[in-house]
């Protein structure tokens, strides 16, 4: 199985490339950093997903010429009053969290077509369920991620193609080790189960969306922690 997966530098993107790699699974990273992985089956590139993707998907063809799972991983986030969020920082987050998915995507699929069959999973937040205050554009992107999840479902089953999401709370990674520890206990405060994410959650789902078993699983979106 050939996996691609975007945001592999570190966080939960590196968790994920390093558990399929243990699997024995073929896997292409992708970050704007340099490689952080060390394994002989992971193929990396440094490469800006906010550009334009034709330089990419030329390296992506070259190195395998088809997909069988896409997993959306990159991500910024932004804890700001909206009066506050320059246009410029709305921009970055919009262009990376939903632009890029949305584009690169698009890529994708059309070498997952040509098997007639793919996985693509993306990311959401669930600061979309709880309109979290302060995170006007972060959740804005994936409430976003979330709507263009459910309408490629529809107009990709026809490839044999599933798309579905997951909408984590809070994980312990970089992109909330700025956030003040009162507001992220706030969060964790309204969800069924009170604590933090760990990346093996995440995997658990990420394993049940990729399962020969989930052909009929499309359009998903996993709230973990317990929220409606």
């Amino acid at each position: 199985m050939n996996i691609l997966i975007t945001g592999t530098s570190k966080g939960i993107g590196k968790a994920i490339a390093q558990y399929y790699l243990n699997k024995g699974y073929n896997v292409i990273g992708i970050s704007r950093s340099a490689k952080s992985i060390d394994d002989d089956k992971y193929t990396h590139i440094s490469y800006d997903i906010t550009n334009d993707l034709h330089d990419l998907i030329y390296k992506i063809k070259n190195i395998c010429p088809t997909i069988d799972v896409l997993i959306n991983s990159a991500g910024i986030a932004s804890m700001n009053h909206f009066l506050l969020t320059s246009s410029k920082k709305n921009n970055d987050i919009i262009n990376l969290n939903y632009n890029a998915v949305f584009n690169l995507t698009r890529e994708i699929v059309r070498l997952m077509t040509k098997s007639k069959q793919g996985r693509i999973i993306n990311f959401s937040t669930i600061a979309v369920a709880l309109s979290l205050e302060g995170e006007a554009s972060y959740s804005a992107s994936k409430a976003a991620v979330e709507s263009l999840t459910k309408t490629l479902s529809k107009e990709l089953a026809f490839y044999g193609i599933t798309v579905n999401c997951i909408a984590p709370s809070p994980v312990e990674t970089d992109l909330i080790k700025n956030v003040p520890k009162d507001k992220i206990n706030k969060i964790l405060e309204q969800q069924a189960i009170k604590k933090f994410t760990k990346t093996d959650d995440i995997i658990n789902i990420i394993d049940f969306y990729i399962s020969v078993k989930s052909n009929m699983i499309t359009g998903q979106i996993i709230r973990l922690g317990g929220i409606n």
